[in-house]
């Protein structure tokens, strides 16, 4: 089982206890002696004085000794007899924590309580202003710095790869990007934005053939037949060389070329295929296919993985970080429209309501279990033992209670049955 654990500071509280039950008992004893002694003293014939002090000693008695009976039951059954309804605690504990839980659930964890609690409370407005302070912003984006690193350290770099390898292939299994390629190539065709590329193959090729002439004319005179004879290959060589060499200037050099006219027009009619033609959109998606089932295409998503979460961490634990500056500003902004904006505020106070509401609605019953569950698997002679040193001290005051208010209650009948019986 279960138990409390006993604390240092819980024998210092049997100890006073203790110290309260001695008083309690030797008041007890005090108006026992009390009480022979008037006894005696009304039998010697002392006085009438002596019954009103004999009556109220008497009372005095019986309250104390009821309290000490009320109060002892409570815990342990008195003088160890089995008398029915005693050693409350131990023996209903089970029986008392189910009652705490069904109290609980029905006073605490109602929706209707929760939602009159937390609209009092104007969390909206208290948040804000909690937020608005940078040193709030700055403990709060710390905070989830901390729990962001954690939870990217936890995470299993083979898992979460497969994951987000899996989602992407799936996506793009999914969506047919041949129309979307033809519009973006539409668009960048009629802007002229390829035109920068043109210019900047036309200038590679040229630049590659001025430095690489020798192997342009050697490869041309290397497919000439052999019976052609060598100078009459070498002049072809150098006339391809010179033609092509001129052919990509002139391309490079003028923007009005046919050859890039041409390649307009290419370019055009790819992009309407891309969009209409159904022979070419098969193809495109059956070479996306192809792209995507390659290992390395593969190794590339699957690593992109490891890219972002280090930049996440090394983000997240760099103080002057634009991740962490930023989430500070925002949480700063958000925290002064909360303070001001009424309408912004009722929103989350509303968020907040609802999400108290479904979880106490949801769950109250695991809630209200683990208290009963936990009562329950509590020793009985232990929780009673704990239970007794917190509230024993003041249990003590009953009974010192019972036996003064017993003793003016007993004055008082004996004043007023002599009173009345002249």
């Amino acid at each position: 089982m279960v138990s409390f654990s006993y604390t240092a500071a819980d024998e210092e509280k049997s100890r006073g206890v203790r110290r309260m039950k001695s008083l309690a008992t030797a008041l007890l004893l005090a108006v026992a002696v009390i009480y022979a002694l008037a006894t005696w003293a009304e039998n010697a014939g002392w006085g009438p004085w002596t019954g009103y002090v004999a009556a109220a000693a008497e009372a005095g008695m019986v309250g104390a000794l009821a309290d000490w009976f009320a109060v002892t039951a409570l815990f342990r059954r008195p003088l160890g007899l089995p008398i029915p309804h005693t050693a409350i605690i131990p023996t209903k504990k089970d029986q008392l924590g189910a009652s705490l839980g069904q109290f609980v659930g029905e006073n605490f964890l109602s929706a209707d309580v929760v939602r009159g609690r937390l609209a009092a409370l104007g969390i909206g407005k208290r948040l804000g202003t909690w937020l608005a302070d940078p040193a709030h912003a700055d403990r709060v984006t710390a905070e989830a710095s901390t729990a962001l690193r954690g939870a990217l350290t936890v995470l299993r770099d083979s898992d979460v790869q497969a994951v987000v390898g899996e989602a992407i292939t799936r996506r793009a299994e999914a969506v047919e990007i041949a129309p979307g390629l033809g519009k973006t190539l539409e668009k960048i065709v009629s802007d002229g934005a390829h035109h920068r590329a043109v210019d900047l193959v036309c200038t590679r090729a040229h630049d590659w053939l001025v430095t690489h002439g020798d192997s342009v004319m050697d490869a041309v005179q290397g497919g000439a037949p052999g019976w052609t004879p060598r100078f009459v290959d070498k002049r072809i060589g150098e006339r391809v060389y010179k033609e092509l060499l001129r052919f990509v200037t002139e391309m490079r050099d003028m923007p009005g070329h046919p050859a890039r006219g041409a390649i307009d027009r290419f370019l055009t009619d790819f992009a309407e295929d891309l969009q209409a033609d159904t022979d070419t959109r098969a193809r495109v998606e059956r070479l996306k296919s192809d792209l995507l089932a390659r290992p390395e295409v593969q190794d590339i998503i699957a690593s992109a993985w490891s890219s972002v979460r280090n930049l996440i961490i090394a983000a997240a634990e760099d103080d002057r970080s634009q991740l962490r500056l930023r989430a500070r500003a925002s949480l700063i902004s958000l925290g002064n429209r909360l303070s001001t904006d009424t309408r912004l505020q009722k929103k989350v106070e509303g968020w907040a309501e609802d999400a108290a509401a479904y979880v106490v609605t949801t769950y109250r019953h695991e809630i209200t279990s683990l208290i009963t569950d936990t009562v329950a698997g509590w020793d009985a002679t232990q929780t009673s033992k704990k239970i007794e040193a917190n509230i024993g001290r003041d249990l003590q005051f009953i009974r010192i209670n019972g036996t003064v208010v017993g003793a003016l209650a007993g004055l008082l009948i004996y004043t007023v049955s002599h009173a009345a019986g002249g």
